[in-house]
């Protein structure tokens, strides 16, 4: 049933699955709705980051407890992705997409609104809730929508843009929106613009037939994957702030890798999976899976010690700081939209070992940094070779996430790409705070800690994280390219007539 398809075909003639899809007409309205939905969840990792500040001062929670504004959200989208995603293939994507852009924007609301920490973190964590709803019914249709392989690469490229560069937009948007009105605006800011989605969703979407013969939920997968998941998330959480060696940290993960592996079982077994396991084995898409963990990782070394080192060292104010990163986010959009001709040509292998080389090479850049930089001289060219980089591997990647994947599982398959990339965000978080602390402590010892060797600690602190994270790209560059087959990505013709 499927068939690999290239660019012998005129985007402007309708093929016969495209004259069958009842959304191709507006597909590129369609785009924009989706390209929203997407920017609302990803920015919604990082645009707290800069309020935090203020926001602890507001409500008086500890510091112990401010880490929880973040992680409350990880936690539930990344654990529930999975569900949402087989929820969006039984219920439809339509309803999932509208439901969850509601759902997120009455959480930010009360985020927004809360008078306490509790409320605060409820808060958060239900829009993590709603965001795992949201964002495999957002790329799943997306994925049933574009069926021409010049425009889906296209469609694809503004899509990975987004999830690429959506946590320096957080940025930006979080430090101008603390400085000149509220923290509470960084969470006001998803209503209006959830609003917008779901009236273009409304108005452009169309309900389809549900598939007669689709199999229902995977309870006991469900359970055990959700569980591992919260597991291994809150214990690299707990890392961060308790050390590798504390037993939270250790039980959690070791906990939770055994669920994943008993939820591996799980599928391998039962009749009606929650993940089909030949979703994930696929070279192609596992190849694409591992490429998004690898940007999520690498990318936190950006966005959070970059942040760090102007804010800190430089001394740059919030919003300062937040444009900082323009020129990463025009770098990763150009190389995102710039290559969608060879995308759709030779396939994800090239572009995806390419641009992750490229990043290595941004991140080592990095790491030349000193107390005496400048952001001309010394951090912008990092930013625009890492956001070149990025752009160049993460649109291919989500394009062949969800190649040749049959529509009964598209959702599931947008869903595994998300889960993905959230678990390698998280990594990225634990592993490379670790690696910070561990080398900031290294230049202390024996030193007197004066503010000259807690300033140069830092720093040592910063460039250590730097050189990891480009070696993990070279590494995720070797092994994705590994993993990817040469040649366009495959497409199932017939996914448009099954959307719902």
């Amino acid at each position: 049933m499927a068939e690999t398809l290239t660019e012998d075909r005129s985007p402007d003639k309708a093929t016969p699955a495209a004259s069958q899809n009842p959304h191709h007409a507006h597909r590129w309205w369609i785009l924009g709705i989706i390209a929203l939905s997407q920017l609302i969840v990803v920015l919604d990792a990082t645009i707290v980051n800069i309020a935090l500040p203020t926001a602890q001062q507001s409500l008086g929670f500890s510091n112990d407890n401010r880490q929880w504004i973040v992680t409350g959200y990880a936690l539930a989208f990344g654990s529930l992705l999975l569900l949402g995603g087989r929820l969006s293939d039984l219920v439809g994507r339509r309803p999932m997409f509208i439901t969850g852009l509601v759902g997120f924007a009455a959480a930010s609301a009360v985020g927004g609104a809360a008078q306490n920490f509790e409320v605060l973190v409820s808060a958060r964590a239900a829009q993590g809730v709603f965001g795992a709803l949201l964002a495999p019914a957002a790329l799943s249709l997306l994925t049933v929508t574009f069926t021409d392989a010049s425009e889906r690469a296209k469609a694809f490229a503004i899509f990975g843009a987004i999830a690429g560069g959506g946590g320096a937009i957080g940025l930006i948007l979080g430090g101008v929106l603390t400085e000149y009105l509220s923290w509470r605006w960084c969470l006001y800011v998803n209503v209006p613009l959830a609003a917008i989605a779901i009236v273009g969703g409304l108005i452009l979407l169309k309900k389809q037939p549900k598939v007669e013969d689709a199999a229902g939920i995977d309870l006991p997968g469900t359970v055990v994957v959700v569980a591992g998941l919260v597991s291994f998330v809150y214990g690299l959480a707990s890392a961060e702030s308790e050390g590798w060696g504390s037993p939270t940290t250790l039980i959690c993960i070791i906990a939770g890798l055994a669920l994943i592996g008993l939820f591996a079982v799980i599928e391998s077994r039962v009749s009606d999976p929650l993940l089909p396991l030949h979703i994930v084995w696929d070279r192609t898409r596992g190849g694409a899976f591992l490429t998004v963990a690898v940007v999520g990782i690498g990318l936190f070394a950006v966005f959070l010690f970059l942040t760090y080192y102007v804010s800190l060292t430089l001394g740059y104010s919030p919003v300062k700081t937040g444009f900082a990163f323009v020129p990463m986010i025009l770098a990763l959009i150009a190389s995102a939209s710039g290559f969608t001709g060879v995308v759709a040509r030779s396939g994800p292998r090239i572009p995806v070992f390419a641009g992750l080389l490229l990043a290595a090479v941004g991140l080592a850049l990095f790491a030349q940094l000193d107390l005496d930089s400048t952001y001309a001289a010394n951090i912008l060219p990092g930013l625009i070779v890492t956001g070149l980089g990025v752009g160049l591997a993460v649109a291919p990647a989500f394009n062949a996430s969800t190649s040749g994947v049959d529509p009964e599982h598209a959702g599931v398959a947008s869903a595994s790409v998300n889960t993905f990339q959230q678990i390698g965000g998280s990594i990225g978080t634990a592993v490379l705070s670790a690696f910070a602390a561990s080398a900031s402590s290294s230049y202390l010892d024996g030193k007197t800690p004066s503010a000259a060797n807690q300033a140069l600690a830092a720093m040592h602190s910063y460039t250590t994280v730097f050189w990891w994270g480009s070696a993990i790209f070279v590494v995720g560059a070797v092994v994705c390219g590994g993993l990817l087959r040469s040649g366009p990505v495959t497409i199932d013709p017939d996914v448009p007539v099954m959307a719902h």
